[in-house]
């Protein structure tokens, strides 16, 4: 027997996938999470799975990991390391000066982020390197050596290299990294020319700051978490997922730490990709609502659309991330817009005496009130349990739910103090957050120039299948799609996803001063670097493909645009390049202009293809009715003012086969989530497993 496992640390549950690669089944089981020390739900999940199957049939482990974006959210039990950083002298400022973003305009009394890196940490080296990689002033050794008893002294554990100029020529970095390493061996040492060799100097520092700091304190999880594996009798092959959405080693991850940031949220948005190409769906929201947040993503021909960099530690502001609040990392990640609205989202009352709700979450610990763990705040699970949304149980009975303490917390925190009654309290609770999570729809469709109208919602996380219907009522949006284990999806993604390196070099030329074998040669060299990494990874050479892509902008633009560069360059010609980019620049700036364009960077995303669950297909001769026996009670449901309390048909997922037709309204339930079925749409079970909703 052949079991592969994704594991999915989420704000409120541990998500654990469990697939049998023999006989294509998919098990999953879901554990509270402990946000002091994430290791410790992530090994009860695994124990669960240890009493059905043996530890050696366990061959591979994915996991998505939180811990490098709690860190620097000040999550208790993380302290951020002591951390150095050798720059160029006359520079060791540009990494508090930054760029000139106000995140609030007008507020006058407004500080930037604490520079991670204290000044008197902030270390220089006499050596210049000029813009075109001529080396004017060498390298002075003596300084660097006489750093390393300063770093000895202050009880450095990670050291940041980032010289001027280095992207072009790091000669000097390279060297710098050669004594450190030599004379420093217990300490961490990350150099931007591995981590982003890329021009413009604060993003470039900021980067490998950033990693410098995670690389003890990823590289400790892992190694801890690794060590438990080994002590469970687990010797399956360890991987880790990275924000861009693809996969790697944990030897790889501990280089560059800072690319898995966002490893979570990718994961669901990787497995909505799949599920798409799968049901030939053009265009597809990834829409993940769980105990805490909310995250919505866009998926277009298959691809889940990426920006290149973000901030981490930052704030987010009704979805949008607050530029210049955090720190900022130079490394690919999947567009995600994210809100604070999950199950555990805590509804209050302002001094105004107006119905909030958040940004503030119950967490797993207390939870919500209903949960019966000590939490007295009212939250959105405590709405939709006293609105007959949710029945008596969590996780296939994991969690018993206490109608009584979600009365009573509504009744006491909100109805109390705005003379609302029950009913419309809990409600008005449904509607904000639905607000909420409508306007991140919004910011991955309307304000990116898509129409939502012309997409289909993929729902998932233990809430989403909950509110999506009106969510989609508000958008207009026609269809949705509910998986099989909505709750645990996201662990589904850890398994459907590929190894993947983005890797990248710093041209920036006008496309005239180059020529076809030019650029040919540096795709080339970069595909060389991706192709050692991925088979050093275990990937074999017929499973490697790449993906190129170039960076592109007009003379004196300050930012550049993707495209993606045909593989057959010689045949095409440099034109190719210049007529997609002003394809790219009409469609996002509304024109082009025929000027010389210059070329900022050459990209390569090397993958490596995995292998994939294979999902079980049904065929389906007729639709029909649901059996009688999926019926698991009748009970009152309120569906807001238009349709009032009504009485609801609650079936159980697991015994609705494909073809079964549900007419709502009507509310499903299974182990790991409930679907919210409004009288104004309809669903049927189709020939994956999949819940199929339209608006009637």
């Amino acid at each position: 027997m052949r079991i592969r496992v994704g594991i999915d640390v989420g704000g409120t549950f541990t998500d654990v996938v469990v697939f049998n690669v023999d006989t294509g089944r998919v098990q999953r089981v879901k554990v509270l999470s402990t946000p002091r020390d994430p290791s410790v739900g992530v090994i009860a999940g695994l124990k669960e799975v240890l009493k059905e199957v043996k530890p050696e049939s366990i061959e591979l482990i994915v996991h998505a990991s939180t811990i490098g974006s709690n860190l620097f959210l000040g999550q208790l039990g993380l302290e951020i390391p002591k951390v150095a950083l050798i720059t160029t002298r006359g520079f060791r400022d540009v990494l508090e000066i930054g760029r000139q973003r106000r995140p609030e305009i007008y507020n006058v009394f407004f500080t930037k982020p604490r520079p991670l890196v204290p000044r008197r940490l902030r270390l220089v080296v006499t050596e210049r390197v000029a813009s075109d990689g001529r080396i004017l002033i060498p390298l002075r050794e003596d300084e660097v050596r006489e750093i390393v008893k300063v770093i000895k002294s202050e009880g450095v554990r990670a050291v940041a290299v980032c010289l001027l100029n280095s992207y072009v020529n790091p000669v000097h970095e390279k060297r710098i990294v050669e004594i450190l390493r030599e004379e420093c061996p217990d300490v961490h040492v990350v150099a931007s020319y591995e981590v982003d060799p890329e021009y413009r100097e604060f993003e470039r520092m900021s980067t490998t700051v950033v990693n410098a700091v995670l690389l003890p304190v990823i590289g400790e999880y892992l190694m801890k978490l690794e060590k438990s594996f080994r002590d469970l009798g687990i010797g399956a092959r360890f991987l880790v997922m990275l924000s861009s959405g693809g996969i790697a080693t944990i030897q790889q991850v501990s280089k560059v730490p800072a690319a898995t940031l966002e490893s979570g949220p990718a994961a669901g948005v990787v497995a909505s990709a799949y599920f798409a190409k799968l049901l030939g769906l053009d265009k597809v929201l990834s829409f993940d609502m769980g105990g805490t947040t909310a995250k919505v993503g866009t998926v277009v021909h298959g691809v889940p659309l990426q920006v290149p960099e973000f901030e981490v530690g930052g704030r987010v502001h009704r979805g949008r991330l607050v530029k210049g609040s955090g720190y900022v990392v130079r490394y690919p990640h999947i567009d995600l817009a994210e809100v604070s609205a999950g199950g555990g989202t805590i509804a209050w009352v302002d001094e105004a005496g107006s119905l909030r709700v958040g940004p503030y979450s119950a967490g797993a610990d207390p939870g919500p009130a209903c949960y019966g763990k000590g939490g007295t705040e009212p939250t959105v699970t405590d709405a939709n349990l006293v609105l007959g949304r949710l029945g008596k149980f969590l996780a296939g009975g994991r969690v018993v739910l206490r109608k009584d303490l979600a009365e009573r917390a509504i009744r006491e925190k909100i109805c109390e103090k705005i003379g609302l009654d029950l009913t419309d309290a809990a409600y008005g609770i449904i509607k904000l957050v639905n607000v909420e999570m409508a306007r991140a729809m919004r910011i991955v469709t309307v304000e990116r120039g898509l129409d939502p109208r012309e997409f289909t919602v993929i729902a998932f996380g233990g809430a989403g299948p909950m509110h999506v219907c009106e969510l989609a009522d508000e958008l207009g949006i026609e269809s949705i799609v509910v998986p099989p284990a909505p709750g645990t999806f996201t662990a589904l993604g850890l398994l459907l996803s590929d190894f993947r390196h983005d890797l990248k070099k710093c041209v920036l030329k006008s496309l005239s001063e180059l020529s076809p074998s030019d650029l040919e040669r540096m795709y080339r060299e970069l595909e060389e670097q991706g192709r050692e990494i991925l088979l050093s990874e275990g990937v074999s050479e017929d499973r490697i493909v790449f993906i190129r892509y170039a960076d592109l902008r007009y003379w004196k633009q300050s930012y550049e645009l993707t495209i993606e560069v045909p593989s057959d360059l010689g045949s095409v010609g440099l034109e190719e390049l210049k007529r997609r980019f002003m394809i790219k620049h009409e469609e996002v700036y509304g024109y082009y202009v025929d000027e010389d364009v210059v070329l900022v960077n050459v990209k390569v995303a090397a993958i490596g293809l995995t292998e994939k669950p294979k999902l079980k297909r049904c065929e389906i001769r007729e639709k029909v009715p649901p059996p009688k026996s999926a019926i698991v009670e009748i009970r009152d449901v309120y569906f807001g003012d238009k349709y009032d309390w009504v009485k609801t048909t609650v079936y159980s997922r697991d015994r609705l086969v494909p073809g079964a037709i549900l007419q709502g309204p009507a509310i499903v339930e299974e182990y790991d989530s409930t679907t919210v079925i409004p009288p104004n749409w309809s669903g049927y079970i189709d020939e994956y497993g999949n819940l199929i909703l339209r608006r009637v």
